[in-house]
C-alpha cells in the first residue's frame, strides 16, 4: 500500500490536517485508502485537488461551487451543469458588482472624512453630510 500520508499531504498543499478530513466530509475530497494500523494513505493527486480547492475558494467559489467545479459526487458521469467558463464569468460579474459597491463605499467615507464627519448622530443633523442616509432616517429639526 502507497500514499501519502494525512501530515505530508497538508504540508504540500498549505492546509491543516483537519481540513482534509473537512474536505472529505464535504465530498471534496476522496475518502483514502488505509493502513492496517487506520492511518490514511492519499494518493499523490490530493494535493493537486487541495491546491485546486484553495485557488478556488481565493477566487471567490463557495465550497459548493467547488463540488460542482470538481464535478465530484455520485452525479460526476452524467454531468450536464454549467462549464468553468460560464462559472467563471457568472463569478467575474458577481465580483465586478462587489468591487462597484465598495467602491461607491470609499467614495462616501472619503468625502465624510474630508468633510470632518466626527459622529454620525451629529453629522446626521447636518445637511451637507456626506453620508446617504435612508429617507426618514435623517432627523427633523
Amino acid at each position: 500500500m502507497t500514499g501519502l500520508r494525512s501530515g505530508q499531504v497538508a504540508a504540500a498543499a498549505g492546509v491543516n490536517p483537519q481540513t482534509l478530513r473537512y474536505y472529505e466530509r464535504r465530498g471534496l475530497l476522496a475518502e483514502p485508502e488505509r493502513t492496517l494500523g487506520g492511518h490514511r494513505l492519499y494518493p499523490a493527486e490530493a494535493v493537486t485537488v487541495l491546491r485546486v480547492i484553495k485557488t478556488a475558494q481565493r477566487l471567490g467559489f463557495t465550497l459548493g461551487e467547488v463540488a460542482e467545479l470538481l464535478d465530484t459526487g455520485p452525479a460526476r458521469s452524467r454531468r450536464t451543469g454549467p462549464d468553468l467558463r460560464e462559472r467563471a464569468r457568472a463569478k467575474l460579474a458577481e465580483v465586478e458588482s462587489e468591487i462597484a459597491e465598495l467602491a461607491g463605499v470609499a467614495a462616501t467615507l472619503r468625502a465624510a472624512l474630508a468633510a470632518g464627519c466626527d459622529d454620525l448622530v451629529a453629522c446626521s443633523h447636518e445637511p451637507h453630510c456626506p453620508i446617504p442616509f435612508p429617507d426618514g432616517d435623517r432627523p427633523l429639526d
